[in-house]
C-alpha cells in the first residue's frame, strides 16, 4: 500500500502493541527502523530478530523516557544506528495506574506529564536537526480518545496528558511546516493491547459495547492511519489529529 523504501523510522514504544504493529509494517513497506522499548529488551530483540529474518534491518534502542533527557539520548542514537530520521513515531505513554481525582497524587500527574509530554516534546526536538538534514520529515504522536472525553474513572491524569498531545500536535504543525515537516496524531480509542491488562474484563465489556462497529480495535487497526501520516499520500496533512476508535467518539 505505502513505499518506505530506504526511508529512516524511529518507533518510541515499539516492543509490543501498537509500536510492534506498526514497526512491523513499515519494515515490510521497505524502512529501516529503530524500535525503542525502556523494559522489554526481550520483546524489542524478539521483534528485531523477526524483521531481520524477513530481510529487512531493525535495530533496538532502549530508554526510559519518563528520565529528563533520554528521549534526546534515544533519538540521537538511534539516528546514527540508522544513517538519519525520516519519520518519529511518538507512540511510548502510559496511564501509570488509576487514580480517582480527589485523591490524585500529584506525583502521579507529575509522572504522567513526564511519560506523556515531556518525552515527545524532547524527542520531536531532537528530531528537528536529522530530519532537516534529510530534507524534511513526519513526526506522528499517539493521543488518545480519553483527550477528548476526558477518560474514564481515575484517569484524569492521563486524559489531560493526552489532550496536551493533541493541542501540541496542532501547534507543532504549525510551528514546523515551515522546516519542511509535518505533524499529526492518531488518537486511538479502545485498543485491545498490553495498555490494558490490568482493566477489568468487566469494564472493557461495557467499552466494546460503546462502540458502533461492535468490536474492540486491534494494534494492526492504528497501522494505515499510521503510515498514512507519514507517506507522501499525506504531504498537504499536518496539525491534524485522526480519530481511530471504531465510531466511539466523532470529534
Amino acid at each position: 500500500m505505502f513505499d518506505f523504501t530506504n526511508r529512516l523510522v524511529l518507533i518510541t514504544g515499539g516492543s509490543s502493541g501498537i509500536g510492534a504493529a506498526v514497526a512491523k509494517t513499515f519494515s515490510e513497506a521497505g524502512a529501516n527502523v529503530a524500535v525503542h522499548y525502556n523494559s522489554g529488551k526481550a520483546a524489542a530483540e524478539a521483534l528485531v530478530a523477526e524483521i531481520t529474518a524477513a530481510g529487512g534491518s531493525a535495530l533496538a534502542v532502549q530508554g526510559d523516557l519518563s528520565q529528563k533527557g533520554a528521549a534526546r539520548q534515544v533519538v540521537d542514537t538511534a539516528a546514527a544506528g540508522l544513517g538519519g530520521l525520516d519519520v518519529l513515531f511518538n507512540n511510548a505513554g502510559a496511564m501509570i495506574r488509576r487514580e480517582a481525582f480527589a485523591n490524585l497524587d500529584l506525583d502521579l500527574y507529575q509522572q504522567a506529564m513526564d511519560l506523556n509530554v515531556r518525552s515527545v516534546i524532547e524527542a520531536s526536538q531532537a528530531a528537528i536537526p536529522h530530519m532537516e538534514r534529510r530534507g524534511g520529515g513526519a513526526i506522528i504522536n499517539v493521543g488518545s480518545v480519553a483527550g477528548n472525553d476526558g477518560g474514564g474513572s481515575g484517569s484524569g491524569h492521563y486524559a489531560s496528558a493526552k489532550a496536551y498531545i493533541h493541542n501540541l500536535t496542532r501547534h507543532m504543525g504549525r510551528d514546523l511546516a515551515g522546516r519542511g515537516i509535518r505533524v499529526n496524531a492518531i488518537s486511538p480509542g479502545a485498543i485491545a493491547t498490553p495498555f490494558h491488562s490490568a482493566t477489568p474484563p468487566e469494564r472493557m465489556a461495557a467499552m466494546e459495547k460503546t462502540i458502533p462497529m461492535g468490536r474492540l480495535g486491534r494494534p494492526e487497526d492504528l497501522v494505515g492511519p499510521t503510515l498514512f501520516l507519514a507517506s507522501p499520500a499525506s504531504a498537504y496533512v499536518t496539525g491534524q489529529i485522526l480519530h481511530v476508535n471504531g465510531g466511539m467518539f466523532s470529534p
